[in-house]
């Protein structure tokens, strides 16, 4: 009879740490069966059809996801308070609702579209209303949009300086309210990716893992963020986790 070696303390708990680690995790065919086949081909693909590091790339774009739409969320409610307090100081507590009465600055064929958006949201809070329930009820894109040229020039064009850290214009380069538009368009297509549910871990429309975009999103939010003269590294204390889990996610990178 052979007899057998004891396994020492160190190995012991090795051991003890990967069968505790191990245990939990779902088989893949059943995790793919739940997420759905067609889904995680991609993220099978991308690893080299292992199937653990899939299920983990699986997760971490999770992670990522809700990372980031923490950061977006907390950039949207920075951005609608800026321009809240600025067209408050200029035309009252109520200037939502004034701009879209008869006569008002969104009553425009231009800027009927917006118009329609924030009056039926305030229809839909009835007797509940109030300017900051309203307020509330507006999504990311209505504020993107109060930079549109349309709405900025019936805004009084004045609308550019809640960035009054925002770099001068010069004959190379416009910051006017046309860019503002156009990065504020690369979050919400973000955000709105998020909502829906896509893989943010890859290039696009492959199933190559690269983590670029967002970490070029996340920068321009806090780009917006020190403009708006905004100290993200204090807002966002205990929040940010952006470049940490970027990094778990590129190591799984073939």
């Amino acid at each position: 009879m052979i007899a057998q070696r004891p396994i020492g303390n160190k190995t012991g708990a090795k051991i003890r740490i990967i069968l505790e680690t191990t245990k939990n995790i779902m088989v893949f065919d059943d995790f793919k069966d739940i997420i759905s086949e067609q889904r995680m081909n991609r993220y099978l693909f991308s690893v080299n059809n292992n199937t653990r590091n899939a299920q983990t790339l699986y997760r971490k774009n999770l992670k990522l996801s809700q990372e980031m739409f923490t950061i977006i969320s907390c950039f949207e409610v920075a951005l609608r308070n800026k321009i809240n307090k600025h067209y408050t100081s200029l035309y009252g507590i109520e200037w939502l609702s004034d701009f879209i009465y008869e006569g008002g600055r969104f009553d425009t064929p231009s800027t009927e579209r917006t118009q329609n958006i924030i009056r039926f949201a305030k229809n839909k809070l009835g007797a509940d209303y109030t300017h900051f329930k309203l307020m509330a009820e507006l999504d990311f894109g209505l504020w993107r949009y109060l930079f549109a040229r349309p709405q900025f020039v019936a805004g009084g064009q004045n609308l550019l300086q809640i960035f009054p850290s925002k770099p001068r214009s010069s004959v190379s380069m416009q910051y006017n309210n046309t860019y503002i538009f156009n990065e504020l368009t690369k979050i919400n297509e973000l955000r709105n990716r998020i909502a829906h549910h896509e893989p943010i871990c890859f290039k696009n429309n492959t199933a190559v893992i690269d983590t670029n975009y967002i970490r070029q999103i996340y920068n321009l939010i806090l780009q917006l963020f020190t403009w708006m003269n905004i100290n993200a590294a204090e807002l966002l204390y205990g929040l940010d986790h952006i470049q940490n889990v970027c990094n778990e996610i590129d190591k799984l990178k073939n």
